[in-house]
């Protein structure tokens, strides 16, 4: 087993320090909080503007029927129309961050890639510029959209689709070719040298000039070769051949399972989940979530989800330190669920699964591993019964468990839920609070057995020696 667990530390730690890896999920964290801007003012919406909602509709608090009456005449209230212009307000939040989702990810993944594989490269915002040029060119310039209840197609403007979620895997694509191909160029002498007496930044931008040009006239060949054959933009294309089919094996009930077995099996190992799924997640579950919180789409599997019914749901933090408050008698173990308790309340896990510790720790091995995938299949099942909605609301995982359900789902069942998922989790947690209690008494016994051993030969050994000095 120690040598297993060494050869997977050794494999798993390898790949979570690869350099693309990183790069790829530091892209994604850098434009991480535009989309939890939208998410709280969708929240927000949601949640406490929305006359339908859990706090004046009928399947919440029930406040509209109590101010007016009857929920149709609260409707048709002055108040409830305002609610719901303050709604249409808090939707830009989402037109400025979410609906330019792939632009962003276009721009932080070229200065990230340029940063890290390219740090001769002085001035990596120009290579930002130019995969941002190649993006626009790639991207399809017409739409259809209805007119009158006629599809009518609409050419010289941008698809705006493609600057948001459905973007994303071609900007990751299109802003990669363009800073490998940018830096290549440039390091291999495709550059206008200027003069010393030259200023350093119009140097830097004559120096651009030809790698620049080649490399954009590589995508409007690829985009006018793309559009020829198949009669589609290389997004469209992308969207079709990559994006969809990553997008359907990510709705799997497999993957799903895969991703919450591994997640807290890393964190056992000691390595950051987030560092192995964080990339994935950018281009699956994130997508998702997006969606749900665009109102695009309802989809059961989502970042959102996860940490709704696991990490926000206190199965990381605060179950296993409850188990030990309650349960333990080790003064060691009490002690530190002390000092985790209130970090553990805003499901911070750090201090009680490296200061307990949990990682690496053969006793907790099993709860840790099977709570968050029974938690999550709980909140499924939850779902799937029609008990709580599809999560649509994007919270920080911070937020204390039941609160967080209940902004998550806007319904007070999906706080009820999260409960239920604290509780299971702190229960299969007790059978082994106990058993580290037994083993850490038999240690304790097995030292004091030890003290005495040393006590009694210590003074035995004084006996004789005092028997010597008589005898003398």
């Amino acid at each position: 087993m120690n040598v297993l667990k060494e050869k997977m530390i050794a494999y798993i730690g390898k790949l979570s320090s690869n350099k693309f890896l990183l790069t790829l999920r530091d892209a994604f964290v850098l434009v991480s909080a535009l989309p939890l801007i939208a998410g709280f003012a969708t929240m927000i919406s949601s949640v406490f503007l929305d006359p339908n909602g859990i706090i004046f509709g009928e399947q919440g608090l029930h406040l509209g029927a109590l101010f007016t009456g009857s929920q149709e005449m609260f409707m048709q209230s002055g108040f409830a129309q305002g609610l719901q212009t303050a709604q249409s307000i808090f939707s830009y939040f989402a037109q400025g961050t979410i609906s330019i989702n792939g632009l962003l990810i276009c721009i932080a993944f070229a200065y990230m890639l340029s940063k890290r594989y390219y740090r001769k490269n002085k001035e990596p915002i120009i290579t930002v510029f130019y995969a941002l040029a190649a993006f626009f060119i790639c991207i399809p310039w017409s739409f259809t959209t209805m007119i009158d209840g006629s599809e009518v197609v609409v050419n010289g403007f941008a698809n705006s689709s493609f600057l948001g979620i459905s973007g994303i895997f071609s900007a990751l694509l299109i802003s990669g070719i363009t800073v490998w191909l940018y830096n290549t160029l440039l390091n291999k002498g495709f550059k206008i040298k200027m003069p010393a007496s030259v200023p350093p930044a119009v140097a830097k931008s004559f120096e651009s000039l030809i790698p620049g040009t080649l490399t954009i006239s590589v995508f409007i060949l690829a985009t006018v070769l793309c559009v020829q054959f198949t009669g589609k933009t290389i997004p469209e294309e992308m969207l079709s051949l990559l994006q969809e089919p990553a997008l359907a094996i990510s709705k799997t009930g497999a993957f799903a399972f895969i991703s919450q077995f591994t997640w807290s099996l890393f964190m056992w190992l000691g390595i950051h989940p987030s560092s192995i799924w964080g990339a994935i997640f950018g281009m699956t579950w994130d997508i998702a979530a997006n969606e749900n919180v665009a109102g695009l789409a309802h989809n059961l599997y989502s970042t959102m989800f996860m940490n709704y019914s696991t990490i926000a749901a206190g199965t990381f933090a605060l179950a296993p330190v409850l188990a030990l408050l309650i349960f333990s008698k080790s003064a060691h173990s009490k002690s530190v669920s002390k000092v985790a308790l209130m970090p553990a309340v805003f499901n911070i896990s750090e201090p009680i699964t490296f200061g307990l510790p949990i990682v690496l720790n053969p006793i907790y091995l099993i709860p840790f591993v099977i709570v968050q995938p029974l938690c999550f299949y709980l909140a499924v099942f939850m779902t799937k019964i029609g008990f709580i909605p599809i999560v649509c609301n994007n919270v920080p995982w911070t937020v204390p468990p039941i609160i967080s359900g209940i902004l998550f789902t806007g319904t007070l069942t999906g706080g009820i839920v999260q409960l239920i998922n604290l509780g299971v989790a702190t229960a299969i947690y007790i059978p082994f609070v106990k058993i580290a209690d037994r083993l850490e008494a038999k240690k304790e016994e097995q030292r004091m057995e030890k003290e005495t051993e040393k006590e009694v030969k210590k003074a035995e050994k004084k006996m004789i020696e005092k028997a010597e000095e008589g005898n003398i």
